[in-house]
């Protein structure tokens, strides 16, 4: 294994070096994936790996022989103690592979929720990465209505996801996301929960809402940093938020499904 260089900030990788410290980040993201790492614990990190060496081969990366390759180093450099939120990185052109090492910011239990449905402004949904500053203007306009993220729509107002996690909501007894045939982010969360669900018996639908439906409802959004959030209130709109009477069980679950990262 290359010898790789722990270094909070931006790394850049190359097969013969490693991973070594790079100057102010620049260029156009292709692929980018980040997590949660506690005390050297993420939750379902081979699913990240997946996702990230799928959508490099996607965009044109590199060779997969070289991004397993980066994969190792980049875990080898991951910090076993305190809480950071990493990002993996392809950038265009180049095709640089990048490690970002950032600590993590404070964590939440619930979120405010702009309650006005957003145009997806997404070019390529399906893949992290390449819209993530399209993504953060979305959540800069729901800052300005005391929120703290916004839900993306289709044309037609059908509800997709927010723009930093995975809407779930609760209609009865039922677990509802929207369907995968939909442009959508392939969550890590979200699969997770929602292979929970089915292992217990717990019914999973995919029927489609417009954000005034999710009226009075549980909703969630959930995602690899914060995990498990309840909308604890919706802003600039006059939707009701129903207890989070079956959030703080799954949390609870959510927290236990993290895994050491292995020894270096």
């Amino acid at each position: 294994m290359t010898q790789s260089v722990i270094v909070e900030g931006l790394s850049a990788w190359s097969p013969g070096q490693g991973l070594t410290p790079a100057g102010a980040s620049g260029g156009r993201l292709l692929v980018a994936d980040s997590w949660l790492v506690r005390n050297g614990r993420v939750r379902d990190l081979e699913r990240h790996q997946e996702r990230f060496l799928h959508a490099c081969g996607e965009a044109g990366g590199p060779p997969l022989s070289r991004l397993l390759q980066f994969w190792r180093d980049m875990i080898a450099a991951l910090p076993r103690t305190g809480d950071w939120f990493p990002r993996v990185e392809l950038t265009a052109g180049s095709l640089e592979l990048r490690f970002l090492l950032r600590p993590a910011p404070p964590l939440g239990s619930g979120v405010r929720v702009w309650a006005a449905g957003q145009h997806d402004p997404r070019i390529v949904p399906r893949r992290k990465g390449p819209d993530l500053d399209a993504l953060g203007e979305v959540r800069k306009r729901a800052s300005e209505e005391g929120a703290e993220e916004a839900v993306l729509v289709t044309p037609s107002g059908v509800v997709l996801e927010a723009a930093t996690a995975s809407v779930l909501w609760w209609e009865h007894d039922t677990l509802c996301l929207p369907s995968p045939q939909l442009p959508v982010l392939p969550g890590v969360t979200a699969a997770l929960i929602q292979e929970r669900a089915l292992r217990t018996g717990i019914r999973v639908a995919h029927p489609e809402r417009r954000v005034a439906e999710l009226d009075g409802r549980e909703v969630w959004l959930v995602n690899a940093l914060h995990g498990i959030r309840p909308v604890t209130a919706w802003m600039g709109g006059l939707l009701r938020t129903a207890p989070a009477e079956r959030a703080p069980e799954w949390q609870r679950w959510l927290e236990n499904t993290a895994e050491a990262l292995p020894e270096k």
